[in-house]
């Protein structure tokens, strides 16, 4: 686990933090890559999150959803303290099974939906 201080900046209607080199190099040798999302957990202001660090205009990006920025007590523009690992768990959501038999009674639907990215 690395810890960090960081102020929240926004981008567009996101708000997020940027992480030391130092933490980032760590989570990427950790995850075993440096291109794609990251899947991450640790403590925003002692408040536990799941997040994915993502690589947005030449920067990689910690993203504070709502729900995180409300639990730690922060927004836009404080100083934001953050303990951040790479965290090795799936992250796959079982499809809703009502989903499931639509896209099984429907060739069409289920080859455009299994173009789609995750």
């Amino acid at each position: 686990m690395k810890s960090f201080t960081a102020k929240i900046q926004i981008i567009g209607v996101n708000p997020y933090v940027l992480l030391p080199v130092s933490v980032l190099k760590h989570l990427c040798e950790k995850a075993g890559r440096d291109k794609g999302a990251i899947a991450v957990k640790g403590k925003l202001n002692g408040k536990s999150f799941t997040q994915n660090l993502v690589k947005y205009s030449g920067k990689w990006r910690l993203y504070l959803n709502g729900p995180m920025r409300q639990a730690a007590g922060i927004d836009v523009g404080d100083m934001a303290n953050v303990e951040i690992d790479f965290d090795p768990k799936p992250r796959e959501v079982p499809m809703h099974p009502k989903l499931k038999k639509g896209l099984q009674q429907n060739s069409r639907a289920k080859a455009a939906f299994n173009k789609l990215s995750p």
